[in-house]
């Protein structure tokens, strides 16, 4: 078949997205009349979630899961922008990972906030300043993000989804890597990248930055400098890729957390994130775990942070498959309130693979 006549079919093929794209849009606004109706909000999580799992399960045999994904998110931020403009605060500026992460779960049809801090993230959550806020929370090499988590002593915001992304780190210089002498980046991306930085630069400086975008700038005023961190950075503030993928371990994966004033409802296949303390006694942890295990919940997760209220006092916060409403996951939490002198739920929503 000629060029041209396969053109034609993909013409074809492009109008008929176009026309379900435009049915769709009126089922969205009919739906949205509904959720106005009964006080729901407009950003379900959940739904999305159920969405893409059914999505998966579509025999395909060239486009990728990831390729599904990206297509029918965006498809979902150009659709929620029909009703409400969303506004999303991230750890910036432009270019960390956790504007990444925001970019991935809400699309581009959402107005982003680049805030210094992640307390700066909770704040302009609580003040309704923003929707939704998104912050790391754990990497797979460095552990726990503690700062993120002692928040949640402080906060009474809720988890409503949670993003999981692989990791790449490039190193992004204006300047031949023969000149660098010294190399910016956030300290938990030094420690994902010690091993290849001890190989190829063992005499380098390493200067820490609050954020990988806050090491590029740095870099922009540095002749001898460098920096870590993603390649979007090199498009963003005009470095040059020199080398990449330097992360030491192949699987390299962060989680974000998303918070707002609300959880998700339930969509099937959710985790549940909740705070506790115990009592001063022998075996009070045993004791609390064993409320989960009586009622065959699984945990995915435990940490524990100081109180920073007395010393060698505890909390703990644990991840559980399940969603709060479910019965089983419901009689384990009001048996671990009977155990425990404080126990608060942080949130549940749907599971990322």
């Amino acid at each position: 078949m000629s060029l041209k006549k396969l053109r034609r079919q993909v013409d074809a093929i492009d109008n008929q997205i176009l026309r379900l794209l435009l049915r769709r849009a009126e089922l969205v606004e009919e739906i949205n009349l509904v959720k106005e109706k009964k006080s729901i909000e407009f950003f379900s999580p959940e739904r999305e979630a159920e969405i893409l799992r059914r999505l998966r399960k579509v025999k395909k045999d060239i486009l990728s899961d990831n390729d599904i994904e990206l297509i029918f998110k965006e498809i979902f931020s150009v659709f929620r922008a029909l009703k409400i403009k969303i506004a999303v605060a991230y750890l910036g500026p432009e270019g960390t990972f956790t504007h990444l992460a925001a970019v991935k779960k809400f699309g581009k049809k959402v107005t982003y906030i680049s805030s210094e801090t992640i307390r700066e993230v909770f704040a302009l959550v609580e003040k309704g300043e923003a929707n939704y806020g998104v912050v790391p929370v754990e990497n797979t090499i460095e552990g726990v993000v503690t700062h993120t988590l002692d928040m949640f002593f402080e906060s009474s915001l809720r988890i409503c989804a949670e993003i999981v992304m692989e990791i790449h780190h490039d190193l992004l210089s204006y300047y031949p890597k023969g000149k660098i002498t010294r190399i910016y980046s956030n300290p938990q991306v030094f420690a994902q990248c010690r091993e290849w930085l001890a190989k190829n630069f063992p005499y380098v400086q390493l200067i820490p930055a609050s954020s990988t975008a806050k090491a590029a700038l740095q870099v922009k005023k540095d002749r001898n400098g460098a920096c870590i961190g993603s390649r979007i950075l090199a498009s963003l503030y005009g470095l040059r890729i020199i080398s990449t993928n330097i992360q030491d371990a192949p699987s390299n994966i962060t989680r974000f957390l998303v918070i707002s004033k609300e959880d998700s409802l339930p969509s099937g296949e959710d985790k549940t994130s909740i705070i506790f303390s115990v009592k001063d006694k022998v075996g009070a942890l045993h004791d609390a775990l064993y409320s989960f295990k009586k009622f065959n919940i699984n945990l995915t997760k435990i940490e524990s942070r100081p109180s920073k209220r007395k010393a060698w006092e505890y909390y703990f916060f644990v991840d559980f498959e399940g969603h709060r409403t479910n019965k089983k996951v419901d009689k384990s939490l009001k048996e671990l309130e009977k155990r425990c002198n404080f126990v608060r739920v942080l949130g549940s929503y749907p599971r990322e693979s």
